[in-house]
């Protein structure tokens, strides 16, 4: 692509130098800079792309985009307000403004995303649509999985994944949005065609600063909804679901200039389920919808995963889908990985890994748990360093209010020391009025003592990690997967 051409995409920008060049990729990176590569210096968390435009040149780079003057040894520079706008604006018109020619269907919440855009996908791929999915797990591009860094990918990853896909014959695309996305721009080049929201509770604050922070940037995506990126904008309808027992509907409600189809598990919403029965092998309820109304049996349990299900249904149904292929997808939904994923065999006393690591996500898999319990109930658990520290002790209090043992260990402690932050988790045990717990720092010691400690008929939770297969520490990374580790403890309960 002629550089010329892809700068237009920029609207705003003081060119220095002549950009008659053709641009044959774009990068972030300077460590991925090939020749021809137009190099946009981002500036990270922990590292600003600016310090990198030496390298990038020194690779290849036939253009580099910048907000402040750096030297680029006669390689034509860009200067914009600000890059990561840039990169989106940029990227998208690369590829062809990939996400205008989808249906895409943006999830984002606290707690659940990850299992309503893998019940979306799995309602749709039903119906007969190919659908293409990214998020926390994994990344699915024409059925194949594809490893993924985060939660929503960085503007030029989404766009060259959104490219993917329409070759691989994608008419839709689901994906969790994350407030960090929203906030960083990740998604500015992105256009929505439906808006899902889960839930908002305490989470991320060590960024965004305050609840109220956290709440707006996941309002983003909904005043997003109905404003085109590109052109004219896509066919089809544009529309916002929301959760309506969330103490937030009315704040992400307000923010859509579009349709709104709310879910609840009380009376009043568009999507409403009732006589829910939850158990050990699924949850059972009924669906009232717009003209109508069925039964769902789903094997995946938990009240929060009828929520998910709610959410599934009706993104779905305004995709045209129909009731009974939503009912039949749902009765084969056994769950995602690390999302209240059983690794206990017949005669085992029951053990869960899952991702819970808010407060509230803490609550509702230890208050599923405890339906499906006939004897103790065992939570183990720990907080990630480098985050939020205010909700450690309110982890810690639930654990105590919620379940018969609690064991407090280590999760990601990244630069924290491991003991400090379980002994911040500890004190909330200690002002819920708790003194018989433990502090077991190492996560597999802790995982061990409540495995061979468990009888039949107990439960036990492993939260924190889910799906994770390793463990951050200060100086190094290390294999750790909790389903992995149970399933081996499980396996020699019997010895020693």
């Amino acid at each position: 692509m002629r550089a010329g051409n892809l700068l237009d995409a920029l609207g705003d920008y003081t060119l220095e130098g002549s950009p008659g060049t053709d641009i044959s990729s774009i990068s972030y990176d300077s460590r991925t800079v090939a020749p021809g590569t137009a190099f946009v210096a981002v500036k990270g968390f922990r590292h600003d792309g600016h310090d990198f435009v030496d390298e990038a040149v020194r690779r290849g780079a036939s253009l580099v985009v910048a907000e402040r003057r750096v030297d680029t040894l006669g390689v034509p520079l860009v200067l914009v307000k600000d890059t990561r706008a840039s990169l989106a604006a940029l990227a998208s018109e690369f590829y062809g403004h990939p996400s205008t020619l989808l249906r895409v269907i943006g999830v984002t919440g606290t707690n659940g995303k990850t299992t309503t855009t893998h019940l979306i996908r799995r309602i749709l791929i039903a119906a007969g649509h190919e659908t293409g999915l990214l998020g926390t797990v994994t990344n699915i591009i024409g059925g194949a999985e594809v490893p993924n860094k985060h939660t929503t990918p960085e503007s030029l990853d989404l766009m060259e994944m959104f490219a993917r896909m329409l070759e691989a014959g994608s008419t839709h695309a689901v994906m969790e949005v994350s407030s960090h996305a929203l906030a960083l721009g990740r998604v500015s080049g992105c256009e929505f065609d439906v808006g899902v929201f889960t839930n908002l509770t305490q989470d991320h604050l060590d960024f965004h600063g305050s609840l109220a922070m956290y709440r707006e940037s996941k309002a983003r995506l909904f005043r997003s909804l109905g404003r085109p990126y590109h052109g004219q904008g896509k066919r089809g309808p544009k529309r916002a679901v929301i959760n309506l027992d969330d103490p937030s509907y009315g704040f992400m409600a307000g923010a859509c200039r579009v349709p709104v189809v709310s879910y609840s598990l009380h009376e009043g919403a568009d999507f409403t389920a009732r006589d829910v029965e939850v158990g050990s092998g699924g949850v059972r309820f009924r669906v009232d919808y717009p003209g109508g109304s069925m039964d769902v049996s789903m094997p995946a349990t938990g009240r929060f995963n009828v929520y998910n299900a709610l959410a599934a249904a009706a993104a779905a149904s305004g995709e045209g889908v129909s009731p009974g292929v939503i009912r039949d997808a749902l009765a084969g939904f056994t769950g995602v990985r690390g999302r209240f994923q059983v690794v206990s065999g017949p005669g085992d006393p029951t053990v869960i890994v899952d991702y819970a690591h808010t407060p509230d996500g803490l609550r509702n898999v230890l208050e599923t748990a405890r339906e499906i319990t006939s004897g103790r109930l065992t939570a183990v658990f720990g907080c990630g360093g480098d985050r939020d520290k205010t909700k450690r002790p309110l982890m810690g209090a639930i654990a105590a209010g919620l379940a018969d043992r609690v064991i407090v260990t280590s999760d990601n402690p990244r630069s924290e020391e491991p003991r400090e932050i379980a002994e911040a988790v500890a004190e909330g045990v200690k002002q819920a009025g708790r003194s018989d717990f433990e502090v077991i720092v190492d996560r597999r010691a802790a995982i061990e003592r409540a495995v061979k400690g468990a009888r039949p008929g107990d439960v036990v939770v492993i939260a924190g990690k889910g799906h994770e297969t390793y463990q951050v520490f200060r100086d190094r990374t290390i294999h750790f997967d909790d389903a992995e580790v149970a399933g081996e403890l499980l396996g020699n309960r019997g010895e020693g």
